[in-house]
């Protein structure tokens, strides 16, 4: 049996599956019973194959109507029809036609070419030349600027029999993915909420920005194909159950750009990232467990591979501008793992994508007593180690950028109710870093190195052009350790972009911490606000 899913299904009339009329009539009882069983046994046969006896083109479900394709690109399309058939395409865009051969196994690829997006219309209030108070109750709607460029456009798809994929907009397409703190919908988690959602929700109403899930699913076996799904326009009732964190991403994206706007949500909660990561790839981590593929235990998503199997592995290749990633508390206790885990993953979806090094933001875990879960005592349940390995990422993932998220985290709730603050820290980031706008900032500052001279210690850092802020407070959070390990509070103060301590139980300072803690909120941030993440300059 078949399982590949398709957008368009030519369904024959129930009556084509069996006679119209009874052929037993008069006949006695037992061929009556005859022939309700052939008519039920080809029912199920309609019922249980209906690709294989109905269907010719076969696409993946997010290859569909109301997708959005990436502008100025050459998106793959890819599908399944008869072994060796030819398999031409035509996009209404630029009138253009392609064509390739289907595979002895049915399966065909192939790319197409789309324009630069033109803006979507926005409006101007019209004024009447008096400026009455009319007027101004009943202004008039301008357009102004052109519709062209961007859609609603077709695709054509035929094997002979054509499908065609309706209302296509042409944009910027981002995957967003992780875990739980991507997952959460802008309506928030039972009793856990997410600041001035209701509001968000209630005017979330645009044509031009498409969200698409992809259903949760753990697989043994990687799956060509996921569950399916279907592209929604973000209206109240989709964008309530739709990632905060990617919508409020995608929605600041579309206010500075004015084009159509892709997001797909790949994301289970409570996931650690080698479940989102294939065999082969964890080859190089033998410590993890892959499930073997004639095991017959129970699997969940805990489990390495499954995620990647199920839901990731059927996506990759859909041709995308970047990817924004929320994850690492499902790894906080291995944080030493992490620092190799966590770039190894990203290095294996960019190279199976086909898309070279794209755009990859991240959310740093925000700060969080882990210890309430664990063994007082217990450092690996510290937080900070994570946020630390997450940070040292940055340095071997290229193209890469990380939201810090110290001053939003919530001692009690691993989901911070604030959304909006990350998902415009790693907009800002796309804009600024892959968009190219200037003039204001978008990333946190970075430890770069310390210098000591005597028991003073000046902490210097990396993109902080306007300097540092503790906006008026008091760092309370800053430490130095000598030769004994031992760490103790320091005096700090913000000088020339720089950070002076100095600790008089500590005479002979070897080791700067900032913010290592399990939960603690930063106070330490660049003159635009960005929170500076928690550092360390030991290995200890």
């Amino acid at each position: 049996m078949s399982h590949y899913p398709f957008t368009t299904f030519h369904s024959p009339s129930p009556h084509d599956a069996f006679p119209r009329q009874n052929p037993y009539i008069g006949a006695n009882k037992n061929d009556h019973a005859m022939y309700h069983f052939a008519r039920f046994k080809v029912a199920l046969l309609v019922f249980l194959f209906p690709i294989i006896s109905t269907a010719t083109i076969r696409l993946p479900y997010f290859i569909s109507d109301g997708m959005v394709l990436q502008q100025n690109a050459n998106p793959v399309l890819w599908g399944w029809a008869s072994p060796g058939a030819t398999v031409k395409v035509s996009t209404s865009w630029n009138k253009a036609s392609y064509s390739t051969k289907a595979g002895s196994d049915g399966k065909w690829r192939l790319s197409v070419k789309t324009p630069v997006a033109g803006q979507v219309p926005t409006t101007v209030w019209d004024m009447s030349e008096d400026g009455s108070a009319a007027a101004r109750m009943s202004p008039m709607l301008l357009e102004k600027t052109p519709t062209a460029g961007h859609g609603p456009y077709t695709i054509t798809i035929s094997d002979g029999k054509p499908v065609t994929i309706k209302d296509v907009l042409i944009g910027e397409v981002w995957l967003c993915s992780g875990q739980s703190n991507m997952e959460m919908a802008m309506k928030g988690f039972k009793d856990q909420p997410i600041i001035g959602s209701n509001e968000a929700i209630f005017n979330s109403t645009n044509e031009h920005i498409r969200i698409y899930t992809v259903p949760r699913s753990v697989q043994r076996l990687p799956q060509d194909t996921s569950k399916q799904s279907t592209w929604k326009m973000a209206e109240p009732e989709a964008v309530s159950n739709f990632s905060a964190t990617a919508y409020y991403f995608g929605k600041m994206l579309y206010e500075r750009l004015k084009v159509p706007i892709g997001l797909v949500n790949i994301s289970y909660g409570g996931s650690p990232v080698e479940a989102f990561m294939d065999a082969e790839t964890l080859k190089a981590f033998p410590e993890i467990k892959v499930p073997s593929p004639t095991d017959t235990s129970k699997l969940n998503n805990k489990n390495a591979t499954v995620l990647y199997n199920g839901m990731l592995k059927p996506f990759l290749g859909y041709t995308i501008k970047g990817c924004i990633w929320y994850q690492g508390e499902s790894n906080n206790d291995r944080a030493k793992q992490y620092e190799t885990l966590f770039p190894a993953f990203v290095k294996q979806i960019r190279e199976q994508s086909g898309q070279g090094d794209f755009p990859f933001f991240y959310a740093q875990i925000a700060p969080y007593n882990y210890m309430n879960h664990a063994v007082v005592g217990a450092t690996a349940y510290n937080s900070a180690y994570l946020r630390d390995a997450q940070r040292k990422a940055l340095s071997v993932i290229p193209n890469s950028g990380m939201a810090v998220l110290m001053d939003i985290g919530e001692e009690f709730n691993i989901h911070p109710m604030d959304k909006l603050t990350g998902a415009k820290r790693l907009a800002f980031m796309a804009l600024g870093k892959t968009y190219g706008l200037k003039g204001f900032g978008y990333e946190s500052p970075a430890y770069d190195a310390i210098t000591i001279s005597g028991n003073i210690v000046t902490v210097k850092f990396k993109n902080a052009p306007n300097g540092l802020s503790a906006f008026g407070k008091e760092l309370k959070y800053f430490e130095v350790a000598g030769a004994n390990k031992v760490f103790r509070p320091a005096k700090a103060m913000v000088n020339g972009g720089n950070i002076i301590l100095s600790a008089p139980d500590v005479k002979e300072p070897v080791a700067v911490r900032y913010a290592f803690k399990d939960f603690v909120v930063g106070d330490l941030f660049s003159s635009e606000g960005f929170p500076v993440s928690s550092f360390r300059t030991d290995d200890w």
